[in-house]
């Protein structure tokens, strides 16, 4: 037999159109591939794990621009667009011109994705804490890192605080399983009629993004359904809706009183839009907290990779006959108020590490519980140090 004649033989016996990749990848039920659908582990750095996130996310297009530790991961979102995941994907001239072209992406009806670390984030502040008062869903993946100076690339979440007053939902990762699910949910959350506001899926840079961790992921053939566009609170911007009927909407631009009324109506059904989110953070995360040992009479509140340092504490505490239990907080935006009051109403003691100098968790649950002299602002660590779990033993034991 000859080679040709071989070769065409061979070719009969493969379908041309067989699929695979992201050709082979069909469209499922968010509460499939989020809760149900059966996982495989893998052990991946998080930036690894966001790019799975992203792969299987129905992403339209993605907007870059380095900044460590982020570059690492919109470098693995690359891989995706040039294997076919992302419909596009390209790197902006800087930070705020990487958020304008976001909010054009979702003003035009499209999936997006970007990300930013510490002084990125900062500069580009001006553009993110606009795209909830346009009603913009989108997602920012922000790996915390040094934003004080002297300038370092070292982890600290202080540029979380920056975020907590913008309008969008703010979501803050322990580990690179939450840095996997976390975009996924932040998507679909967003999107929602009833919502409609961009998501920020926060983790601590390097302690997360570039250490490895156990990653539980679906079959790489499914993904989230595409963005609904049409049924959203504010429609996007097209032919029968085009940008210059903003522009002219005389109410909102002009300075009179009825202006007035109508922004402060507007930023109020933003921060009610956060409230309606909650219905779907809680199905498709478990709930806005997790708690552990919930009667213990000292309980640990943390969120971030604080969480990470508190389970160990948990475990180290009870080994010595100690009453300890820890509260992960998921969701900072909206914030879980009626969730850690119940959870914290028998606690005599609240710890509250973090990640930064100004304690902006210890701020959020002081003004969210009663009887604030139960809770001990601490232990804090920033500019890049590590969190020794004796260093939060010691801080309950130097409170009895």
């Amino acid at each position: 037999m000859s080679q040709d004649v071989k070769e065409k033989m061979e070719s009969k016996a493969k379908p041309e159109d067989a699929k695979t990749g992201a050709a082979a990848q069909r469209v499922v039920d968010p509460d499939y591939l989020i809760l149900e659908a059966p996982r495989k582990k893998e052990f991946i750095t998080g930036s690894e794990a966001a790019k799975e996130s992203v792969r299987r996310a129905n992403v339209d297009i993605a907007i870059a621009y380095p900044i460590t530790p982020q570059s690492e991961t919109m470098q693995q979102v690359g891989y995706l667009y040039a294997e076919g995941y992302i419909k596009d994907y390209y790197r902006g001239e800087e930070e705020i011109g990487v958020m304008s072209a976001v909010a054009g992406a979702s003003r035009a009806g499209v999936r997006v994705l970007t990300a930013t670390a510490g002084p990125g984030l900062m500069r580009g502040l001006e553009q993110i804490v606009s795209w909830p008062g346009g009603r913009l869903p989108s997602m920012l993946l922000v790996m915390c890192r040094v934003v004080n100076a002297p300038l370092a690339i070292q982890p600290d979440n202080i540029e979380i605080s920056y975020l907590l007053n913008s309008g969008g939902i703010v979501l803050h990762g322990e580990n690179q399983q939450d840095f996997y699910d976390y975009p996924l949910i932040g998507f679909m959350v967003g999107e929602k009629p009833e919502v409609t506001l961009p998501v920020a899926v926060a983790v601590d840079g390097f302690f997360v993004t570039h250490a490895r961790g156990w990653v539980s992921m679906p079959a790489e053939d499914i993904k989230l359904p595409p963005r609904d566009c049409y049924h959203e609170a504010v429609p996007m911007m097209d032919n029968e809706n085009p940008p210059i009927r903003i522009s002219r909407d005389s109410p909102i631009q002009k300075s009179n009183f009825i202006s007035y009324q109508m922004h402060a109506a507007w930023q109020q059904e933003i921060w009610a839009a956060q409230e309606r989110a909650k219905k779907w953070l809680n199905r498709w995360l478990g709930g806005l907290i997790e708690v552990v040992n919930p009667g213990a009479k000292t309980m640990i509140v943390a969120s971030g990779a604080a969480v990470s340092q508190g389970r160990e504490a948990v475990r180290q505490a009870t080994e010595k006959g100690l009453d300890v239990g820890l509260i992960k907080i998921k969701s900072i935006r909206p914030f879980p108020t009626e969730e850690l009051t119940e959870a914290l109403e028998h606690a005599e003691k609240i710890v509250i590490p973090e990640f930064n100098y100004v304690g902006w968790l210890a701020k959020e649950v002081k003004a969210a519980i009663d009887r604030t002299d139960r809770i001990i602002a601490g232990p804090r660590v920033f500019g890049g140090m590590t969190m020794p779990t004796e260093l939060i033993l010691e801080t309950i034991s130097a409170s009895e």
